[in-house]
């Protein structure tokens, strides 16, 4: 028997569990990052990005029960690697001061990834007649495009110009 041909609320629901996944990831590894800033404006930075993470997944739950399914992530090797790749950051360069401009990188990194996948998602909930789906994609998007422009402040402001100097 043929497999019942996918569509896009199968795409719909598989990158909802993938983005949920990733959020869960994010709010476990914010803390190391913190801890692992020098400057108290990145860890500060990093602090709300959690507070706010936490928020994301309230969010992506309530989406979960929209399409009345159980909130249930699935691997994302993107999310995996990108945190793998901060992670191989902190070590490397930490206590030095190209840490933290590398701490940002690797967050931005998250962050674009997390703007593709919410961007998408909202788009998909509005022509799928989704509205109370895409207002809460929309709500997260623009969290994380702001998150992002605050890091390029951060970057621009110090942390790239330190490890220049060093």
């Amino acid at each position: 028997m043929p497999n019942k041909e996918k569509g896009l609320d199968d795409l719909f629901y598989d990158t909802l569990r993938d983005i949920y996944y990733a959020e869960r990831k994010i709010l476990k590894a914010l803390p190391k990052m913190a801890r692992g800033a020098s400057s108290p404006e990145l860890k500060a930075a990093f602090d709300k990005h959690r507070d706010q993470t936490e928020g994301h997944v309230e969010r992506l739950q309530q989406v979960f029960d929209i399409l009345g399914k159980r909130a249930q992530g699935k691997t994302c090797p993107a999310i995996d690697g990108i945190i793998e790749e901060g992670e191989e950051i902190l070590e490397e360069f930490k206590g030095t001061a190209a840490g933290d401009a590398g701490l940002i990188s690797a967050a931005q990194a998250v962050e674009h990834y997390e703007i593709t996948r919410y961007g998408t998602l909202r788009r998909w909930a509005e022509i799928m007649k989704m509205p109370d789906a895409a207002k809460l994609f929309a709500a997260t998007l623009a969290e994380e495009e702001t998150t992002d422009k605050d890091l390029t402040m951060l970057a621009d402001s110090k942390a790239n110009r330190e490890a220049l100097a060093a």
